[in-house]
């Protein structure tokens, strides 16, 4: 009962302010990590906590749209590794005796301009350069959007990867409401060691 109180405690939470934390995803050896979007981040919330650590879904992001974007719906979250280790260390002539690093390459949102109703992808590409290649390292992804100044959206995860090149998407299905304007988009790659962000914009018409 008292899992149960705490559960509820949390959903509320989520609806009153739009925004609520995140949850693990192992990493995928072949192709995409694909799970649940927002559309049932309530429902992974509560099987977090119920449930436990072993019953969280694989590839959920958990966040909120709120604002200018509330009614909208962050769809399904995937990832793909797109150079190995060796082959991004050569890249940034890394050395392991540097430790740990993180390079947001690349940030998109295709398409730049949409109308409300319409879906955008959020897309970044990542290099996570660490000491072993072998060894996983925690890595918090997270992207803002804001609009006029106010935090509209905040979808993150919580991955664990070995050294590589890396891009995840998350996928955006805005209200047929959407406020009309220039939004911004910050993404956020952190690890214990170190973080880095890109910035880029999209326009409602």
């Amino acid at each position: 009962m008292k899992q149960r109180v705490v559960a509820l405690i949390i959903l509320a939470a989520f609806t009153v302010t739009g925004f609520a934390g995140c949850v693990t995803v192992p990493e995928e050896h072949k192709g995409a990590a694909k799970g649940a979007g927002i559309g049932g981040a309530t429902g992974a919330i509560a099987g977090a906590v119920l449930a436990g650590e072993g019953s969280r879904t694989k590839g959920a992001v958990i966040g909120g749209l709120a604002g200018a974007l509330l009614g909208g719906i962050i769809g399904n979250y995937t990832i793909d590794k797109k150079l190995t280790a060796e082959q991004t260390a050569s890249k940034y002539n890394f050395q392991p005796s540097s430790g740990t690093m993180v390079r947001v390459e690349n940030i998109t949102t295709s398409p730049s301009s949409v109308s409300p109703s319409d879906k955008i992808d959020i897309q970044t590409t990542y290099a996570l350069l660490t000491s072993a290649a072998d060894v996983p390292v925690g890595v918090i992804e997270s992207v803002e959007i804001r609009f006029e100044n106010e935090l509209v959206g905040n979808p993150q995860a919580m991955v664990t990867h070995g050294g590589g090149t890396y891009t995840f998407t998350v996928p955006i299905y805005l209200p047929s409401d959407a406020k009309k304007g220039t939004y911004r988009v910050i993404t956020s790659v952190r690890t214990d060691s170190g973080s880095d962000t890109r910035e880029t914009t999209f326009t409602v018409k």
